[in-house]
């Protein structure tokens, strides 16, 4: 069975992230819907480039998904921050069992549902480590995996945090499978 991901894409979004993580799910066969916050499908991201959202958030709010991924850059993540339904989605994925990511500011969102709580976690420097939920560890690491959420720490480390997500959806000869077509050193 095919592996469904939800990526909302919101104004202001980093656009390197986004293209990432969509680009190499997506290589891995794996089913990912793009979401825009609002009614508008054009999404300008944090440097001008503009992205085309398959769908608006509304139309996949009563849909299930095996991984919600956050890609961060601001004001993109603020604006997920301040989206109820996001935090509704992510809270009744994480309920169901399902993978959620975030990355660069992105993570911010998931302190503010309360997924951090006693988790270790990372994100773009100076994001949660200094607002950090709970008794969260912040970990200085490009990725960091803890139980069924994964953080990374920005676009630097995208490539990294979207294999990792191929492995959690569709294990590691798949995330070897989409490596190997990349030819990383």
């Amino acid at each position: 069975m095919t592996k469904k991901v939800l990526v909302p894409l919101a104004q202001g979004c980093e656009e390197l992230e986004a293209v990432t993580i969509i680009d190499l799910l997506v290589r891995a066969g794996i089913e990912v819907v793009t979401a825009s916050l609002d009614s508008e499908r054009i999404v300008t991201a944090s440097r001008g480039v503009q992205l085309i959202a398959q769908t608006a958030l509304d139309d996949v709010m009563q849909e299930s998904f095996d991984l919600i991924v956050l890609p961060g850059g601001l004001p993109g993540a603020d604006y997920l921050q301040q989206d109820s339904r996001i935090a509704h989605l992510l809270k009744n994925t994480a309920k169901q069992g399902g993978l959620i990511g975030a990355i660069c500011a992105a993570p911010k969102v998931l302190v503010s549902a309360g997924l951090l709580d006693n988790r270790k976690a990372t994100s773009f420097p100076g994001v949660i480590d200094v607002q950090p939920a709970e008794n969260m560890q912040y970990l200085d690491q490009p990725v960091v995996e803890d139980g069924q959420i994964i953080t990374s720490k920005g676009p630097g480390t995208a490539m990294d945090f979207a294999l990792t997500l191929i492995e959690r959806l569709a294990g590691t000869a798949k995330r070897q499978e989409v490596e190997k077509g990349l030819q990383r050193p």
